[in-house]
């Protein structure tokens, strides 16, 4: 497959990633899937995140289609020399080793800039400027401190989020953040250095429920405590024991509602005239509303709630996806290639933009697919390509 697409609007820009595991790649991600040629740079024996386990995974195969993969010992002052050749070539750097890693192998922002003064050069870190920013962060570390796995779970009980939603907005925040400097760049010619991290990026994430205890003056309760601003907005039973979430959030939806299932006595009863006299007659409603779906299978709650056009969703597993409508019904899964050459539908950018095809250009690639193309780019010879890959002499 053919890594150009010139209706993509990141066309003609290069950039360099120097990522693993999540918020690097998936920044890279962004800008891959929107045209960027993104060089995935990682060590002779592969990138590390190509091997984890466990809850680890998928993290490679999903985040690294239309990259391109070059193999280099930066710790050889050859590896190195090669790198900082390239970064002349280069609009973009993306990176989120440790903190001073960059720095140590001679390939930080002040390396960089000064063979490059237009370079664009993005820090993700566990924290931004201040008293933390030494410290090592993980997303669970993240979602611990700034409050989202206490928001998570219920009272005394905090639980991080179900997927890596620290790292991804992370990676997120860094691409607003690169596009901004490249918009900058076309103005003044010149590069910038520009961050983001996991702690700030949970803390954004928090300033609904920072604001919420300095407007009431009280502590924000977890999510599976608080009383909801809506009578009707949570997850019901239906009779194979299948949940459903419904959410009832005027009063144009309480009446459909309670037409679709025959239930004009709802709608008779003064208790439950509108949302809020629904709120303090909850303990009323909600076990009446139980027990009626309850009889239900989930198929027809869900066609009920479709008739009466209100929020509704089954409560899905990952796995629901592979063979969810919507995601089939166009290009909303790319079929991607997994290690062991078996294939599997996943997401593509959650983006549409006319007359671009934010698809699969290319797979997750191989251990230095790229290096013979990228190094003969910059002049290097056969023997030299493969020195620099760790297979020959330093």
């Amino acid at each position: 497959m053919t890594q150009s697409d010139p209706s993509l609007p990141f066309q003609k820009l290069r950039v360099l990633e120097f990522t693993h595991a999540v918020m690097g790649p998936s920044a890279g991600l962004i800008l891959a899937d929107m045209g960027a040629e993104v060089i995935h740079i990682e060590p002779p024996g592969g990138d590390p995140t190509r091997r984890l386990k466990g809850f680890g995974a998928g993290y490679f195969s999903f985040f690294n289609r239309n990259k391109k993969s070059l193999a280099i010992d930066l710790k050889r002052e050859q590896g190195r020399d090669a790198v900082l050749e390239l970064a002349k070539t280069a609009d973009v750097v993306l990176e989120n080793f440790g903190p001073g890693t960059m720095d140590r192998l001679g390939l930080g922002w002040e390396n960089l800039r000064a063979v490059n003064p237009a370079l664009i050069y993005c820090a993700m870190k566990g924290f931004l400027s201040g008293p933390y920013e030494q410290r090592h962060a993980m997303d669970e570390v993240a979602q611990m401190m700034g409050g989202l796995a206490y928001m998570t779970g219920p009272p005394g009980q905090p639980l991080r989020a179900g997927a890596s939603v620290i790292d991804i907005a992370g990676g997120m925040f860094a691409v607003i953040a690169v596009q901004a400097a490249l918009l900058e760049r076309t103005r003044t010619g010149r590069g910038r250095f520009v961050k983001s991290a996991l702690f700030e990026t949970t803390a954004f994430m928090m300033g609904q429920h920072m604001a919420y205890a300095a407007v009431t003056g009280a502590p924000a309760p977890p999510m599976p405590a608080r009383v909801s601003a809506w009578s009707v907005y949570r997850a019901f039973p239906t009779r194979s024991g299948e949940l459903v979430f419904i959410g009832i959030v005027s009063e144009k939806h309480w009446t459909r509602f309670c037409r679709v299932f025959d239930r004009a006595d709802l709608l008779a009863d003064p208790r439950f005239r509108d949302n809020n006299t629904r709120i303090e007659h909850r303990e009323a409603l909600l076990p009446d509303l139980e027990a009626m779906i309850a009889r239900f299978d989930k198929q027809e709650i869900l066609r009920r709630c479709a008739e009466a056009a209100i929020p509704f969703a089954p409560v899905s597993r990952p796995e629901d996806l592979f063979d969810d409508p919507q995601l089939n019904s166009g290009p909303g899964l790319l079929s991607t290639a997994l290690p062991g050459g078996a294939r599997a539908k996943l997401p593509r950018l959650p983006i549409e933009m006319t007359g671009a095809n934010l698809g699969l250009r290319c797979d997750p690639p191989e251990v230095g697919a790229h290096n013979r193309e990228i190094l003969a780019e910059l002049g290097y010879g056969p023997e030299q390509i493969e020195a620099l890959a760790g297979s020959g002499p330093p």
